[in-house]
């Protein structure tokens, strides 16, 4: 199996580390090329601009269900010509009483090559069948709603 690894850089811009008065953008470093500044989200008092934690949440859960219908799509011989998706992960308490990420929808819109088409409950079966075998949605099974709407 493999060990996929990320490197994250913070360093303190204050004299001083004191409770509301230190910032919390960072970066993380994908690989040797590519640098993503991140910050807390906007409502903790995040630079918006940046992404945020719950951003790279529902990026990994979006991006690893496309891999996975898109697999499974080129295995049913479908020609899947683009694949686009809005996901939304909700903050709310969890059944402990802390704060966390409780739900994350997905909206993925498939276009297919002119002349192809599936039922939308064909659809809806490869959408699920994709869903369980994504290795970050069953990562997160037990303590994340996940709903492909």
């Amino acid at each position: 199996m493999s060990d996929l690894s990320i490197q994250l850089h913070w360093h303190r811009a204050t004299p001083v580390l004191q409770p509301g008065k230190y910032s919390n953008e960072y970066v993380v470093r994908y690989g040797p090329r590519y640098d993503l500044p991140v910050d807390s989200a906007p409502d903790w008092g995040g630079d918006p601009a940046n992404t945020n934690p719950e951003q790279a949440l529902a990026s990994a859960l979006s991006s690893c269900h496309m891999m996975t219908f898109l697999a499974l799509a080129a295995k049913a011989g479908w020609p899947v010509a683009s694949y686009h998706d809005h996901a939304e992960a909700h903050l709310g308490k969890n059944p402990r009483g802390q704060m966390s990420v409780t739900r994350i929808n997905l909206h993925p819109v498939v276009r297919f090559d002119a002349g192809f088409s599936v039922d939308d409950k064909t659809l809806a079966e490869m959408q699920d069948r994709a869903h369980r075998y994504c290795f970050i949605a069953n990562t997160l099974a037990d303590s994340v709603e996940i709903n492909i709407l």
